[in-house]
C-alpha cells in the first residue's frame, strides 16, 4: 500500500513538473520571439540619422523622444530613489511593526493598481486640478508613483538579508543606528538595491498608459520647463506609428523599440559593473 502511495506521489511529482517545465517553455518562447522581432526588425529600420533628427508627420528620427525619455526617467528617479530607499531603511530599521506592515500594505496594493488608472489620476489631478497641462513634471510624477513601491520592498529585502551579525557587531562597537547603516550594513546591500533601482527604471521606460495622460506628446525636442509643455518619449512612438499604415511609421516604430531595449540594457551594464567595482573595491 505504502509503494502504491510512493508510486502515485511519485507519478504526480512528474506531472507537475512537467506541466511548470511546460509552461516555462511557452514564456521564454513568447519572450524569446518578441526580443527577436524587436532585434531584428529594429535593426533593418535603424538608422543613425534617427539620433539627431526628430519626428516628423509619419517618419522622421527620434531624437526628440529619447531626450523626452530621458527627461521623464530622470525626474521620475530623483523623486522615487530618494523615497523609496528611505521607505525601505525606514521600515527594516525604524518602523514599529504595525506601522511597517501598513506601508508594505499600501506598497503592495499601489504596486498592483493599473498603470492607467495611475495616469488617469495624474490627469484629473496634476493636468487638471493644478493647472500643469500636459507636461514633463507630471509625467514624471506618475513614473514616481510606479516606481516607489518596487524600490521601497527590494531595499527593505535587501536590508534584511544582511546578517544580523552585522548589527550586532555595530552596535558592540558602540554605534547608532544610523552609523551602523551608513558604515556597516549600506555596503552589502548596495547592489541589490541598485538592481531595484534599475527594474524600477527599466518598468518606468516601458510605460505608456500613465504618459498618455499626463506628458502628451510632442514632436519639439523637450526643454526644461517642467510644466505647461508636451513632452515627447519613445514608447509613444511604439504605440502609434506601429499601428499606422505607412512603412516608415512602421519602420520608426520598430527602431524606437530597438532604441528603448538597447537604452535598458546599457542602464542595466553599467549600473551592475559599477557596482561590482565597488564591491571588488571593499
Amino acid at each position: 500500500m505504502k509503494h502504491v502511495r510512493r508510486r502515485r506521489r511519485r507519478v504526480g511529482g512528474y506531472i507537475g513538473w512537467g506541466f511548470g517545465w511546460l509552461c516555462t517553455a511557452l514564456v521564454l518562447f513568447g519572450l524569446i520571439e518578441v526580443l527577436a522581432t524587436i532585434v531584428w526588425k529594429g535593426v533593418t529600420s535603424f538608422r543613425w540619422s534617427m539620433l539627431w533628427t526628430v519626428t516628423t508627420g509619419t517618419g522622421g528620427g527620434l531624437e526628440n523622444a529619447i531626450l523626452g525619455t530621458f527627461l521623464l526617467v530622470l525626474i521620475s528617479t530623483i523623486i522615487a530613489a530618494p523615497l523609496g530607499i528611505l521607505g525601505g531603511v525606514f521600515i527594516t530599521e525604524f518602523a514599529h511593526s504595525r506601522i511597517a506592515s501598513g506601508i508594505q500594505f499600501i506598497a503592495e496594493v499601489l504596486s498592483g493598481v493599473p498603470s492607467i488608472v495611475i495616469g488617469y489620476f495624474g490627469y484629473l489631478l496634476m493636468v487638471l486640478r493644478w493647472g500643469w497641462q500636459f507636461s514633463a513634471l507630471a509625467g514624471g510624477i506618475a513614473l514616481t508613483i510606479i516606481m516607489l513601491p518596487y524600490i521601497l520592498r527590494t531595499t527593505q529585502s535587501s536590508l534584511e538579508q544582511v546578517p544580523t551579525a552585522h548589527r550586532e557587531a555595530a552596535w558592540a562597537l558602540g554605534m547608532t543606528k544610523f552609523q551602523a547603516i551608513t558604515k556597516v550594513l549600506w555596503r552589502p546591500a548596495a547592489g541589490s538595491i541598485a538592481t531595484g533601482v534599475l527594474l524600477a527604471i527599466g518598468i518606468s521606460m516601458g510605460e505608456t498608459a500613465p504618459l498618455l495622460y499626463t506628458a502628451g506628446w510632442s514632436t519639439a525636442n523637450p526643454t526644461l520647463q517642467l510644466t505647461h509643455q508636451e513632452v515627447p518619449y519613445l514608447t509613444y512612438v511604439v504605440w502609434d506609428y506601429i499601428n499606422q499604415p505607412y512603412p516608415s511609421a512602421q519602420a520608426l516604430a520598430y527602431a524606437a523599440a530597438f532604441v528603448l531595449l538597447v537604452l535598458i540594457l546599457i542602464i542595466h551594464l553599467v549600473v551592475r559593473a559599477a557596482f561590482s567595482r565597488r564591491t571588488v573595491r571593499d
